[in-house]
C-alpha cells in the first residue's frame, strides 16, 4: 500500500525474513518515538501513522501496544548488556571493584533514557495488555537476561556467588525503576523546586541514586560473604 503520511510504498511481507523485518521497522520507529515521548504519550495510531501501516497490520506482528513495548523493553536490554561487557574488569580490592562497577552500572543506564523510560513503565503499563502467550515469553527472556547479567557481574565481583549478584542486580533494576521518574519531574514541580530553592534536595539525580545504592548493596553483599555462617 502506499503512505500518504511519509511517501512510502509497503507491499505485505510474506516471508519471515520479511516478517522480522517489518517487525524490526515498528521496534525502530517505537524507539525513535520514545526520544520524543514519555511511553504513556505513544499510541499505536502515532505508531501507525510513523511507520506507514494502518493500525490493524501492525497488529499482524504485535497484539498490542503494550506487546510492542515490551519487545522494545528486550532489545533495550539486550543492546544494554552488550555495551557491559565490552568493558574489562579492572583491578583492586573488592571494595573499589565494587564501587566501579557501581559507577558502571549508573551510567551506562543514564545513557540510555529509553530503556529507563521503559523497565519503570514495565509492571504498571507495559504488562497490563498482554495475552498469558506474550508474558510468558517475555518473562523467559527477562529471565535470560538475568541470567547473564549474574555472569556479568560475577566476572567483576567473582567474591560474589550467583545468589548475590542476582541480588545486586535486582536492586541495581529496582533502583532504576524507582529513581528514573522521580528524576523526571513535571513543569509544575520544576516551578515550586525554582520558587523555594529549599525544595530543590528533594529532587532526584538519577545517576547518583543507582550509583550509591549499588555501592552500598555491593558492600553489604561483600561484608555478609567474609563473615563465617
Amino acid at each position: 500500500m502506499v503512505c500518504n503520511v511519509c511517501d512510502m510504498t509497503f507491499q505485505r511481507a510474506r516471508t519471515d525474513e520479511q516478517r522480522n523485518e517489518r517487525r524490526r521497522q515498528i521496534l525502530d520507529a517505537a524507539a525513535a518515538m520514545l526520544t520524543e515521548v514519555p511511553v504513556a504519550g505513544l499510541t499505536l495510531t502515532a505508531l501507525s501513522r510513523r511507520v506507514c501501516l494502518a493500525k490493524a497490520n501492525v497488529l499482524r506482528y504485535f497484539e498490542s501496544r503494550e506487546a510492542v513495548l515490551l519487545a522494545l523493553l528486550e532489545a533495550e536490554i539486550a543492546d544494554w548488556i552488550s555495551e557491559l561487557e565490552s568493558a574489562t574488569p579492572g583491578a583492586g580490592t573488592a571494595p573499589e571493584r565494587g564501587d566501579r562497577l557501581a559507577d558502571l552500572l549508573a551510567t551506562s543506564l543514564t545513557r540510555r533514557p529509553v530503556l529507563c523510560d521503559l523497565i519503570s513503565a514495565q509492571s504498571t503499563v507495559l504488562e497490563r495488555n498482554i495475552s498469558a502467550d506474550t508474558a510468558l515469553q517475555h518473562k523467559r527472556a527477562v529471565l535470560g537476561y538475568l541470567g547473564t547479567l549474574v555472569r556479568f557481574t560475577g566476572r567483576h565481583l567473582p567474591e560474589l556467588g550467583d545468589e548475590d549478584a542476582a541480588t545486586l542486580m535486582q536492586t541495581v533494576m529496582l533502583t532504576a525503576v524507582a529513581a528514573w521518574p522521580g528524576s523526571r519531574p513535571p513543569q509544575a514541580v520544576l516551578d515550586a523546586y525554582a520558587a523555594d530553592p529549599a525544595l530543590a534536595v528533594m529532587c532526584v539525580d538519577f545517576t547518583d541514586v543507582v550509583r550509591r545504592t549499588t555501592e552500598v548493596v555491593a558492600a553489604g553483599l561483600l561484608t555478609r560473604e567474609r563473615q563465617p555462617r
